[in-house]
């Protein structure tokens, strides 16, 4: 039987998941697909302020006259900050973690606005990408001494999987990389390792991360991203597979010096749930405040509290930055599979 899964906070940072695919699936579950340009209207001279001083440049419209739109919060001075404010922090962490809802082209935005500015700024060594997966790794390998005659031939090059990432989205980002001279890296694992994962004991090294609670409360999302439709003993290789692919952005993102950036969901740039317990735990010398995550959320309707969109859980907050943007769509995925 279908639980009854209201319109849950979850859904805001990444939609319907898909775990048992490469991960790139987590669009909703309908058959409309929408299909905007990333349009460069962030200039590097002010390039975190544009978005926010001109609200004509929001693509999503849902929502875009919501008070919290436009704004940062930080969870580290609990008080929202200007992009100027919150620049010093991004520049010098070595390890920058920006979040996305997959489908909005604003969160997109700023991310190229953020990247850009960190490429001219000559503060990034890496960017990993959750989109590639470990078979884009021999292309990668020679993607900074490849030349391509056009952005169509630098997805094949990737063998970028179309149907789960728009590339309209993710283009400009590679590019970016690519004319920046950055290295990139696969953040993903493939779907043949993702079947692997899902019938095999789970590795130590990721066994060890978290605790009883916590493990609880990764099966608990899995239950509710996918609408309370799945039989409980499918929670624990899928929560397995969630951490694989937490574990290997972790391991792919690591650079002995300068800032390495990942580029991925909102759930696996979570402090308290993702990506940042991999790369501790792999490096003693490590400080969290050496790692810094900044979610792109969509604005729910008459949600004006900054604090309750954290979603935190336990004592670490789930970001140290949230960046508010109109909303993309406020369908309830779950009620057409009901």
């Amino acid at each position: 039987m279908t639980k009854n899964c209201p319109r849950s906070p979850i859904f805001r940072i990444f939609g319907t998941m898909e775990f048992m695919g490469t991960g790139s699936r987590w669009e909703a579950l309908t058959s409309m697909r929408i299909f905007v340009t990333v349009i460069a209207v962030l200039t590097l001279s002010h390039p975190l302020s544009a978005q926010v001083d001109n609200p004509e440049n929001w693509q999503s419209v849902l929502y875009a006259d919501h008070q919290l739109v436009g704004k940062i919060w930080s969870s580290r001075e609990q008080q929202f900050i200007s992009p100027d404010n919150l620049w010093p922090s991004l520049i010098s962490a070595s390890y920058l973690l920006l979040g996305e809802k997959h489908d909005n082209p604003d969160h997109h935005a700023i991310q190229l606005a953020v990247i850009e500015r960190l490429i001219s700024d000559g503060a990034v060594s890496q960017m990993t990408f959750e989109m590639l997966d470990s078979n884009a790794s021999e292309p990668l390998s020679r993607f900074l001494e490849t030349e391509f005659a056009s952005d169509a031939a630098m997805q094949e090059f990737l063998y970028w999987d179309e149907q789960g990432w728009d590339w309209q989205f993710y283009g400009p980002l590679l590019r970016a990389a690519y004319d920046g001279s950055v290295p990139v890296t696969a953040g993903n694992i493939s779907l043949e390792t993702v079947r692997a994962v899902y019938g095999a004991p789970t590795p130590v090294a990721i066994a060890d991360i978290f605790d009883a609670e916590t493990m609880a409360k990764l099966n608990s999302d899995i239950d509710e991203s996918h609408c309370g439709m799945l039989p409980e003993s499918q929670f624990p290789p899928m929560v397995r597979v969630q951490q694989t692919r937490d574990f290997t952005m972790a391991k792919n993102l690591r650079v002995p010096d300068g800032m390495a950036v990942l580029l991925a969901g909102n759930y696996h740039v979570r402090h308290d749930l993702g990506v940042p317990n991999y790369l501790l735990a792999g490096d003693v010398q490590l400080e969290r405040k050496d790692i810094v995550s900044l979610a792109l959320l969509e604005v729910v309707a008459d949600e004006n509290e900054p604090a309750r969109y954290l979603e935190q859980f336990g004592a670490q907050p789930a970001y140290d930055y949230i960046w508010f943007t109109p909303a993309v769509s406020d369908e309830d995925y779950c009620d057409s599979l009901r």
